[in-house]
């Protein structure tokens, strides 16, 4: 297990050509794996010349990227070691072994070196943070205990995990419990108490409540809410991601489609019930929406073409799509 020690943090020059270097790396280990996969062998078993004859460089080259690679990795890991403590923290006395934690925080943090690109302009941290999180967040789920969720935590949890996405996408950090109460007009104690909630396994079946009969569906619409407890997680993911979709559109247009879609409440709501909350007019309502989605499908098959040709996952392909559809 990696463990935390006091390791100087990088700048931000060094983050960039440490990250660099990692996608190089990576790069050069997917040729390889490429020849293996024709093959049908083990990337291990690929000898060095024929990897650098695939990737066009010379022998001595390639071992010289490899070497800066695995260093450039192992400094950006070591250098955040201290963050996934810090955020292993927070999800302590949920059933799990602090040092589990870190040890499945630290998965995160390699997975996040692994993928980081620093030509989208955020710093590392803020990029890690949101994998080590995600890492973290799925060994309680998979690990702890069903609990009890009172009532009102159970309508509620949907709207701050919402509030808490959205605001990471503007501020670009994690919010805190204050931002998250303001935006909710809540209370801090009662969005830390729903916050709590958010990362423990619940399930449909999840009792709420003091009756005996009474469960989590039963608050919550059936297109807001996760089949399993192993897919609390992957809600979240999928949350954001929406979000990460619905950016590439014009803000009156996005607003359209969340509300015509009912994507923030499962309420879908008419042309005029739109039109009534943007004040608009109905037909302005139905133009916007026609264009949202038109624009929609080209993202969509944007997307595909680029997670089928060049293998990039949903967030790496949205940093390379333009938002000048028409």
């Amino acid at each position: 297990m990696l463990q935390s020690r006091r390791s100087q943090l990088l700048t931000p020059e060094e983050e960039i050509r440490f990250s660099q270097q990692v996608q190089e790396g990576e790069r050069l280990y997917k040729i390889r794996k490429q020849i293996a996969d024709k093959r049908k062998v083990d990337p291990e078993s690929i000898s060095e010349e024929d990897w650098a004859k695939a990737a066009n460089l010379p022998a001595w080259e390639l071992a010289v990227r490899i070497q800066e690679a695995e260093e450039a990795k192992r400094r950006l890991i070591e250098s955040n070691l201290r963050l996934v403590v810090s955020i292993a923290k927070r999800y302590a006395s949920r059933g799990i072994s602090l040092a589990d934690l870190i040890q499945e925080g630290n998965l995160g943090l390699i997975r996040a070196v692994e993928k980081f690109d620093p030509e989208r302009g955020f710093r590392f941290s803020t990029y890690a943070t949101w994998w080590i999180r995600r890492a973290i967040a799925r060994a309680v789920i998979n690990n702890s205990r069903t609990i009890r969720i009172p009532v009102y935590v159970a309508e509620l949890i949907n709207k701050v995990i919402k509030t808490e996405l959205r605001l990471q996408q503007i501020l670009q950090r994690e919010p805190t419990d204050e931002e998250i109460a303001a935006e909710t007009k809540m209370s801090v104690e009662r969005v830390r108490e729903i916050r709590r909630a958010a990362v423990e396994p619940i399930s449909i079946e999840s009792p709420v409540g003091e009756r005996d009969n009474a469960t989590l569906g039963e608050f919550i619409p059936s297109s807001d809410i996760v089949p399993t407890p192993e897919d609390v997680t992957e809600r979240l993911i999928l949350r954001e991601q929406i979000d990460m979709i619905l950016e590439k559109l014009q803000p009156r247009e996005r607003d359209v489609v969340r509300l015509r879609f009912g994507l923030d409440d499962g309420h879908q709501r008419t042309l005029e019930e739109v039109g009534a909350e943007l004040k608009i007019t109905r037909e302005r309502v139905r133009q916007l929406e026609l264009r949202a989605l038109r624009k929609l499908r080209q993202i969509g098959e944007r997307i595909e073409d680029l997670r089928r040709n060049q293998g990039l996952e949903l967030e790496d392909a949205l940093a390379l799509i333009d938002t000048d559809f028409q």
